[in-house]
């Protein structure tokens, strides 16, 4: 599925959960699409179960995920409520680092390539 960085100072469950939002949001996992059961994931990562079953608390908590008691984890759609509200939190955080990267001296044409490189990216993963 994916690979973390154990010698990260990001803790494990943090990488997880930034892995699983990342598959989300390309499109690779899609809504309604099961995750791996916390064993599974565990066996595969070489992780413990707590840290996976934590990750999966916390994408819950955040709505990117749903479980069903004896079934699993399932990948959330889109609230319109959590939509704006993620909108918002995410302008403030995209504002934060601009400054920063002006700051650093990023030219307007360099951020602009960033944003098409994202773009480029998230239409060549809907086609794998």
């Amino acid at each position: 599925m994916f690979e973390l960085d154990v010698r990260s100072r990001k803790p494990i469950y943090e990488q997880l959960t930034g892995k699983i939002k990342e598959m989300i949001m390309h499109g690779i996992l899609r809504v309604d699409e099961q995750l791996p059961s916390v064993r599974t994931l565990s066996s595969q990562l070489t992780v413990n179960p707590n840290t996976i079953q934590k990750a999966y608390r916390e994408l819950e908590r955040e709505e990117y995920i749903y479980s069903l008691p004896g079934k699993g984890s399932f990948v959330a759609p889109l609230r319109q409520e959590r939509s704006e509200s993620k909108r918002a939190e995410l302008r403030g955080e995209l504002l934060r680092l601009m400054a920063e990267a002006v700051y650093l001296g990023f030219t307007e044409n360099e951020i602009s390539t960033l944003y098409h490189q994202v773009l480029e990216q998230r239409e060549g993963e809907k086609h794998d």
